[in-house]
């Protein structure tokens, strides 16, 4: 390869660095990541207090204004509550699904979701999730199924307790599945149907409407039990389709179109 003439200007490009430049994370971030990941992994249990301040600081070797930062990380992420005062202190909480379907609720509150939009979500995950159970129940699920079909019938004639024991029996069908990702998920989206569920009983709870509407539901869960038991998936997953398809198109109502309106 012949030798660069004398003189000549180099066409190198300028030595640049590569990739993008590293944000270097503040120490409280690091604090608030160490308690975060003790949380998660057990290490911390519900209801425990943290160490005091001082402790804190010694051990992280930081300021009280950084360790109290870190404290508002961890508290926005409701994975602890602070109680302020000469005997308050910072206790652990364990995160759960309400915590996601909280912040699920701002992002589909900000993106003007209709609730017919999370309705048809719900269509879509749900009833796979109950064929799931359908092949792999236990007979302890089944108990717990058909307890939770004999709280339901107690309160029939009380519309809130009616509705509440309704919900809880959607959220058990999930949780039996096993599946945490799912159960997560669907979670997501009951918490914001039970809100517009019972915004829905506040104001037709007299309605003749409703009450058809609540003993068809009860015989919808008494049926999907049924076929649970059967482990006929097939038939459980387009009963569940059936059922949740006639709830949605009785639980939209004009006033009430997205989310932000039912959030308010």
């Amino acid at each position: 390869m012949a030798a660069e003439p004398s003189g000549a200007r180099s066409t190198a490009a300028p030595s640049t660095p590569v990739g993008r430049q590293m944000r270097v994370p503040k120490m409280a971030e690091l604090v608030a990541g160490h308690l975060r990941r003790q949380i998660v992994r057990g290490e911390l249990t519900e209801g425990e207090a943290l160490p005091s301040e001082a402790a804190l600081m010694e051990q992280f070797q930081v300021s009280r204004p950084t360790l109290r930062e870190a404290f508002r990380v961890l508290e926005s992420e409701s994975l602890i509550s602070v109680r302020r005062g000469a005997h308050g202190g910072a206790r652990v909480q364990l995160p759960d699904a309400d915590v996601a379907a909280r912040y699920a609720g701002l992002v589909l509150e900000h993106r003007g979701t209709t609730l017919e939009d999370v309705y048809e979500a719900r269509i879509v995950i749900e009833p796979p999730s109950v064929a799931l159970l359908a092949g792999r129940r236990s007979a302890a699920d089944l108990d717990r199924l058909r307890a939770a079909l004999a709280e339901h019938e107690a309160v029939i004639e009380d519309p809130a307790r009616s509705v509440r024991a309704h919900t809880t029996f959607h959220h058990l069908l999930t949780e039996l599945t096993g599946n945490q990702t799912l159960t997560v998920l669907v979670g997501m989206l009951e918490h914001l149907i039970d809100l517009a569920t019972l915004s829905h009983v506040e104001s037709d709870r007299a309605a003749p409407a409703f009450d058809r509407a609540s003993r068809k539901g009860l015989a919808a869960h008494r049926r999907v039990v049924d076929l649970i038991e059967a482990k006929d998936a097939a038939g459980a997953e387009q009963l569940w389709r059936k059922h949740l398809t006639e709830a949605r198109d009785y639980l939209l109502r004009a006033d009430v179109k997205t989310v932000l309106d039912l959030l308010g």
